[in-house]
This record gives structure tokens, sequence and C-alpha cells, in this order.
């Protein structure tokens, strides 16, 4: 196929950012990988993306794709406008505004009844209730568990046939806490993903161990740490699958304030973040290379592809809430397209890598793909 990966010579680490419902864009960058028949070695995912990290690493091959669906349909609703008959041979109407309130009026139906096999609203108010877990957060995520349970094998998942990483935010010290499959500190269950995404004051800590966790995004939105703490030796392509744009226009309205604020805050700094570690570690390549001139290093690469998706104008502040099939239909469409583009373009073989660094780092944008200057 043309512009395939090398699977045999390449090893793949998908790097999956929190961002709840926005999250459907990893479906359609997975769909993509996929389509080339290049599948995960590592899976390291936060939030949203510790969930479908792990629908993807404990599945068989073949199946993670349609488990993924099956998920985001199983905690998802139809759009209002498809539930509307039209009677009328005339067509339904539609435009940016439209699509818009029919976001604002999803949104509303989750602040009220919460999401199918995710997430229902509490009882008693937080506020009115007795000290404890249900006096933690507004919602209940115990349908989580039976849907995590349906889509994901975690005898498969715990065999580590693909390495999953988790993060978590430990409550008591504040730290950032990785579960990991190849770390002899227990068997993952579904207890794992949920507290990477139990995000206050929404959702309850998760109690694991005699420990309470919070969602991974308290302390960094991106799961890109557990790569730089446990470096692969080989050729490898890292693909950071980011939710969050860190770049956009200046807000001109309320709305739009509380958007862009969001976006910022939940982008971690992620582009500094990525260059920092490849500053990182091709200083450790180059002190190699000059404190030992005549040793044999390894052949190392790391290729660091940073995805960014960008929603449409018809998405509202709280479009990480608003689950309408419509909206994850359109964000996998986004996810399908921009990975696409990142494996047309193959910078990990274009690119050739200089001698004094190991580390290259690549921004998809949508007008290309642009390779940022390793020497820097």
């Amino acid at each position: 196929m043309d512009g395939a990966i090398e699977p045999e010579k390449t090893k793949c680490v998908l790097v999956l950012q929190g961002g709840g419902a926005m999250g459907a864009y990893h479906i359609g960058a997975f769909q993509a990988l996929r389509e080339q028949a290049f599948e995960p070695d590592w899976v390291c995912g936060i939030s949203m993306g510790a969930i479908n990290g792990a629908i993807i690493a404990g599945n068989a091959p073949e199946r993670r794709l349609e488990q993924l669906e099956t998920f985001w349909e199983t905690i998802s609703r139809p759009s209002i406008s498809s539930l509307i008959s039209q009677p009328s041979p005339m067509p339904a109407p539609g435009g940016v505004q439209i699509e818009t309130l029919e976001h604002r009026l999803s949104f509303a139906t989750t602040l009220l009844v919460g999401q199918p096999g995710f997430f229902t609203p509490r009882v008693i108010n937080p506020y009115f209730a007795a000290p404890g877990i249900a006096a933690t957060s507004f919602y209940d995520t115990s349908p989580l568990y039976e849907t995590l349970a349906a889509t994901v094998d975690f005898n498969r998942l715990n065999a580590n046939l693909t390495r999953l990483s988790v993060g978590s935010t430990d409550i008591e010290t504040g730290s950032l806490v990785f579960f990991d499959t190849q770390k002899k500190s227990g068997r993952l269950g579904p207890e794992h993903v949920i507290a990477s995404c139990s995000l206050p004051p929404g959702f309850p800590p998760t109690p694991i161990g005699g420990k309470f966790y919070w969602d991974g995004g308290c302390v960094s939105n991106s799961p890109l740490e557990a790569v730089q703490r446990d470096m692969p030796p080989d050729h490898t392509v890292i693909f950071i699958i980011d939710l969050w744009s860190a770049k956009g226009p200046v807000p001109d309205n309320m709305e739009a304030v509380a958007w862009r604020v969001k976006q910022i805050r939940f982008a971690s700094a992620t582009p500094q973040h990525i260059e920092a570690m490849a500053s990182k570690i091709n200083l450790r390549h180059a002190m190699q290379l000059l404190t030992e001139p005549d040793a044999r290093l390894p052949e190392q690469r790391l290729d660091l592809v940073h995805i960014v998706y960008h929603p449409g104008q018809d998405q509202i502040p709280s479009s990480d809430a608003e689950f309408s099939r419509a909206s994850i239909a359109e964000r996998r469409k986004a996810g399908l397209a921009d990975m696409r583009r990142a494996l047309a373009d193959s910078p990990w073989r274009r690119v050739p890598k200089p001698e004094n660094v190991c580390c290259m780092v690549h921004r998809v944008t949508r007008d290309g793909v642009e390779t940022l200057d390793a020497s820097k």
C-alpha cells in the first residue's frame, strides 16, 4: 500500500488525551491507523483517552474498532433532529445556528439525566448529602463499570499483549500516578480506567487499594509523561492525539471566553511539553556521543507526531459534555481525516534524522505536516 508504515520495523505508541465527548475524535484517528495495518504496541491515556485506550488494548485487533463503536453508541443518544419526523418533502432546516441549538439541547439533556451506560445524576444534591462519596459529586459513574465490562476484555488486557498506561491523580499527594499493565503492581480492572476519568466535581473519586483517585487531567491532561518515564529503545512513532487546541482566536463574547479558557486550560501546554521532552532526549543523546565516542549506541529514533482536534464552528463551550451521535460522527470524521493526513506524509520515513539527535517532532496541521528543527 502506498505510504504504508512498516510495522515490523517501527513500533507505535498511541497517546490519547482527555476531553470527554470530544474523545470521539480518537475513533477516527484509530480507524486511520487500522487502514494502514498499524496497530499500537502501547497505548497511554488520561480520562476519556483512558477509556478509549482500554478498549483498544483490551480487545483483539480485529475487534477494536467495533468495540469502540459499541461503547460510543451505548453512551450516546440520537441527535434531536433525527427524532423529529419530517412528513413534508421540504428538507429540514440546517446551518450552524440550528446545529449549535441542537448541541445546546443535547448538553442540557446530559445535565438533567446524565448519559446512558456512563453516569446518572445523584438523587440527593451533594450539598445536602451526608458526608461520604455521595457528597463529593453531582453524578454517579456506576453504569460505566458495566459498559466497560462489556467492551473491554480485561483478561486480554492484563495479558499485556498491548501495553496500557492510564493516568490518575492521587488526591492526597496531588501527584500523577500511572496504572500500567506492564508493571507488576496488580491486575488492572474497570476501577483503574474509571479512576482516570473521575473528574470532579461531576464524578466522585475512585477508591483503589485504600487510596482515592481523581481524573489525571487534574494534574496534566496529556499522558505523554508515561512515555517519558519509560522511553522505548527502538525506532518508535508516538502519535499524540490532542483534543484541545492551545492556539485560537481572541474571543468577542462571553461564550467564546468560556470555550477559549477551557481550551487553554486543558491543552496543558502540550506543545511545550512535547518540545521539552524532545530537547531532553536529544541532549542526553548528544552527551552520550561526547562521552562515549567509540561506543556502539543503540539505533534509537523517536518520532513525536502531534495531531490536534480543531472543532467546527457549531461546537459549544460544553462540547466535552455534549454526546449527540451527530457530534460524535463529526468528531470521528475529523480524527480520521487528520490521521490520514499524517500517514500519507509519513515524516518518520520521509525526514532523515540528523546524527546528533534521536527525537524528531512533527506537527500535523490543516495545511500539512511540519517537522520542527531538531537542532534547536
